[in-house]
């Protein structure tokens, strides 16, 4: 178990977050302070806007079945004309569900909605070994749709529709078998929540999020793990609730106390990293099945100046350089001008290689390696023009991707300046992306490569340095990047540049299908013209904004 930060450091990046947020950290309206937590809000937000799946991965005990048990109580109280439905909640244990069902009408209660008291039944369950009954609770509204909460994995789901919320999935019983049943709301407008903490990386709840991240499923994903709940509020909504003070130093104790308790298992229980999750990312037999190219079809090209290089007469610098530039452009020569095409490129200027990696996208979609080169202790000018020969020439170029950490900037700010550069904030397009390696950059955007290797969508050139480059992936703390140990002979050590090139490559070409500001026209009357749909901007509002006018709101607005 290795926790991100030390006590003292997590006291100090809370003092760090509270310098300029007027009278605590949470954000407040009306001075009253909002009464479901950032990420709480997103999940029901992303509900509200009719999300059809959303798994989340999330941290112990950070409140968020409370939240989406307000957004239960909203949906089933609704009438079926204003897409009210009925909700089942299913985890593994029966305390959960009481727990659910009390905090649903916590909430119907704080609406001011017309709903029976919670009561306790047996759910009857059929299958070939005969019949059984299952201890359930339900709340019956006025809508005359129903809040069901069940503590096992019913075939019973099977011929329902509504809303399903499977809680701590990987704990339940047949997860596979269970989503099964819960797809099939989808057909009727229903909507599937799968949310939970992991146990262990080859659990289905975990397969499924690599699914989910790998673009192997349509799906919307959140991941909360404590101490992004500590920084939306987690423990500070702690501290109202039991009337004490709040201070930095009081929250890194409590969370210090957290990790202490779980031990070893910390990075699963609270960071969302399923354990037993080490090792190498990519198998050799898989990395090898997909390299099916001969050198021919996808060439590697390697160039490696004299140390004395820049010292040189420039004739003799251009000798150096020009066999590689006579490589290049003939390789180049033989793409394909009706594929479209992505690069990626690793930086690297004294201890390790610049990678740059050509993928063109076939009609099928598959990623073909059509070319890859290697520098190594090459000077940035050299790189630059190297870098925009290819660019220049690749035939209906959709993305680069570039390393822009460190020295790699200047590359891809000069790339940028030929070839556009995306920015974001101001709204720029552009070919070219800048990259800034980040932990949450390797877990969204590296599964998505070795989907393409299980599913056999990409082809590589055959090249053994390249096979060790894979292979040095390796998953640390849940997420999959290269360690920082490097491998080779002494002088010409490898650090696994050819995978990020590789990794930068295929998420350009990915980018090529996304769309910026785009909003369906449709009939104006049918988003706007009822008083009786709101959006859920205007449903979290009045979901705040009622809680506060409930009994148990207005004891709590009394101690602010």
């Amino acid at each position: 178990m290795s926790a991100p930060f030390s006590k003292e450091q997590w006291a100090e990046i809370r003092r760090a977050s509270m310098t300029h947020v007027e009278g605590g950290g949470l954000v407040t309206v009306d001075r009253l302070p909002k009464v479901l937590l950032t990420y709480q809000a997103e999940a029901v937000r992303e509900l509200m806007a009719g999300v059809s799946v959303l798994v989340v991965e999330k941290s112990r005990r950070i409140g968020l079945t409370w939240g989406l048990a307000a957004y239960a109580a909203l949906r089933a109280a609704k009438q079926k004309s204003a897409g009210g439905m009925d909700v089942m909640y299913i985890s593994y244990s029966q305390e959960m569900t009481r727990e659910f069902i009390d905090a649903c009408a916590m909430w119907l209660k704080a609406f001011n909605l017309a709903a029976l008291e919670a009561e306790e039944f047996l759910f009857e369950e059929t299958d070939p070994e005969g019949t059984r009954s299952i201890k359930a609770f339900r709340i019956q509204l006025a809508s005359g749709f129903e809040i069901l909460a069940l503590s096992s994995a019913p075939r019973g789901l099977r011929g329902k529709q509504g809303v399903v919320i499977i809680d701590e999935a990987a704990f339940v019983d047949n997860l596979k078998e269970l989503l099964k049943a819960a797809l099939a709301f989808l057909m009727w407008g229903g909507q599937v929540v799968v949310c939970s903490t992991h146990d262990g990386a080859e659990n289905p709840f975990n397969e499924l999020v690599q699914d989910v991240l790998g673009k192997r499923l349509p799906y919307r994903h959140m991941r909360i793990d404590l101490d992004e709940a500590l920084q939306q509020g987690l423990y500070e909504r702690i501290c109202l609730v039991r009337g004490k003070p709040w201070s930095p130093e009081a929250e890194a104790e409590w969370r210090q106390d957290i990790i202490s308790f779980y031990g070893d298992g910390a990075d699963e229980e609270l960071f969302c990293v399923p354990s037993q999750g080490s090792g190498a990312w990519l198998s050799t037999p898989l990395i090898e099945a997909r390299m099916t190219l001969t050198p021919e079809q996808a060439p590697v090209l390697r160039l490696e100046l004299p140390g004395n290089y820049l010292h040189l007469p420039e004739l003799e610098r251009r000798s150096l350089i020009r066999p590689f530039m006579d490589e290049l452009a003939e390789a180049l020569q033989r793409l394909d001008p009706d594929e479209m095409h992505a690069f990626g490129f690793d930086f690297a200027r004294v201890a390790d290689l610049s990678v740059g990696s050509l993928l063109a996208i076939e009609k099928a979609l598959r990623r073909r390696e059509a070319l890859s080169f290697e520098l190594r202790n090459v000077p940035g000018d050299e790189q630059k023009a190297i870098t925009r020969e290819v660019l220049s020439a690749a035939p209906r170029l959709v993305g680069a991707a570039f390393d822009a950490t460190g020295m790699g900037w200047t590359v891809a700010e000069d790339m940028g300046r030929h070839f556009g550069l995306w920015d974001a904030t101001h709204n720029e397009a552009g070919v070219v992306r800048a990259i800034k390696f980040s932990q949450d950059w390797y877990r969204l955007e590296m599964p998505p490569l070795k989907t393409k290797f299980e599913d056999a969508a990409i082809a590589l050139g055959k090249d053994a340095d390249h096979l060790s480059d894979l292979r040095l992936v390796k998953v640390i703390r849940g997420i999959p990047r290269v360690p920082d140990v490097r491998e080779g002979e002494q002088g010409k050590k490898r650090h696994g540049d050819y995978a990020i090139a590789l990794a930068l490559a295929d998420y350009a070409s990915r980018q090529a299908w996304t769309e910026y500001a785009y909003q369906p026209v449709g009939d104006p009357r049918a988003r706007h013209g009822s008083a009786l749909k709101m959006t859920a901007e205007e449903e979290l509002e009045d979901l705040e904004r009622n809680w506060w006018e409930s009994p148990l709101g207005a004891s709590l607005r009394g101690s602010i």
